[in-house]
C-alpha cells in the first residue's frame, strides 16, 4: 500500500490537534493504542501503543500505517524499543503529512500542520512519568526538504522544556544525521544525542531561525487525556 498525497494540508485541511483528540468511529482497540487522528486521513500525528514507559520515536513523515497494520519502519521501531527496555513505543514525526515517498511531501511547510504537530509533541511529552526518551531516527530523509530542519528545531524546544533525553540507534551518517530505523538489527543498542542542537544548527542557513518556538504554542489539552484518548 503506497500513500500518495491527494492535494496540499492547506488545501485539504486539517484538524487543530485538541480537535483530532476527539474519539469518532475509529475501528481498533483503543486500550493498546494510542492513534490521533483515531482514522485515516491525509496527515497522522500519533501512532503507537500504550504503557508506563514508551520510547518516542522521531521519524520524517508518516506513511500508512495504522493501528494493528504497521508499515516496516514501524515495526522495526517496535522491536527496537522492546529490545532496549521500553515496554511501548510512539512514533512521531517532524512533519505530519503522510506521503510513503518523502519527495512526494508538500514542497513548502504548511505553518498550521506544523504549529499543531508541536501542540502535539508537547502534550504527548507533557503526559509521561519522568524525563521522556525520544529517539532520533529522521536518518538522511531530512534532506528532503529545506525547511525540515527548523521543525526539527522547534521539537528540541519542546522537549527540553519537558527534560526530554535524545538517543539514536546504530551509525550517524558522515553529515552527522541519525540512523533511519529500517534495516537496523532488532536488537541495535540505543546512543546517547548529546550533540542534537549542534548537530541541528549546522543545517540550518546561516541567520535561519526556527519556523516557531515552541513558547509560542496555544495552551495543549490537559495532559492527562492521554490515557482515555
Amino acid at each position: 500500500m503506497r500513500h500518495i498525497p491527494a492535494s496540499c494540508t492547506a488545501d485539504s485541511g486539517v484538524l487543530l490537534f485538541e480537535e483530532a483528540l476527539r474519539p469518532t468511529a475509529g475501528n481498533y482497540d483503543r486500550t493498546r493504542w494510542l492513534y490521533v487522528p483515531d482514522h485515516y486521513c491525509e496527515y497522522r500525528y500519533i501512532l503507537g501503543t500504550r504503557g508506563e514507559k514508551p520510547l518516542i520515536c522521531v521519524g520524517i513523515n508518516p506513511s500508512t500505517a495504522v493501528p494493528g497494520r504497521l508499515d516496516n519502519t514501524l515495526a522495526s521501531a517496535q522491536r527496537i524499543s522492546l529490545a532496549n527496555g521500553y515496554d511501548s513505543f510512539i512514533m512521531f514525526n517532524v512533519y505530519a503529512q503522510r506521503a510513503t515517498d518523502p519527495d512526494d511531501m508538500e514542497a513548502e511547510c504548511n505553518p498550521i500542520l506544523h504549529r499543531e504537530n508541536l501542540r502535539a509533541f508537547d502534550w504527548l511529552l507533557s503526559g509521561l512519568s519522568g524525563p521522556p526518551a525520544v529517539w532520533a531516527a529522521w536518518g538522511t530523509i531530512i534532506e528532503k526538504r529545506p525547511w525540515l530542519p527548523a521543525c526539527v528545531m522547534d521539537m528540541a524546544a519542546v522537549a527540553k522544556k519537558h527534560g526530554a533525553r535524545w538517543y539514536t540507534a546504530g551509525p550517524r551518517s558522515r553529515a552527522g544525521h541519525p540512523h533511519h530505523p529500517l534495516y537496523l538489527k532488532k536488537d541495535s543498542c540505543l546512543d546517547p544525542f548529546p550533540d542534537l542542537e549542534a548537530y541541528l544548527s549546522s543545517l540550518m542557513p546561516e541567520g535561519a531561525l526556527p519556523l516557531r518556538h515552541s513558547d509560542q504554542c496555544e495552551e495543549c489539552p490537559a495532559s492527562e487525556q492521554l490515557l482515555q484518548v
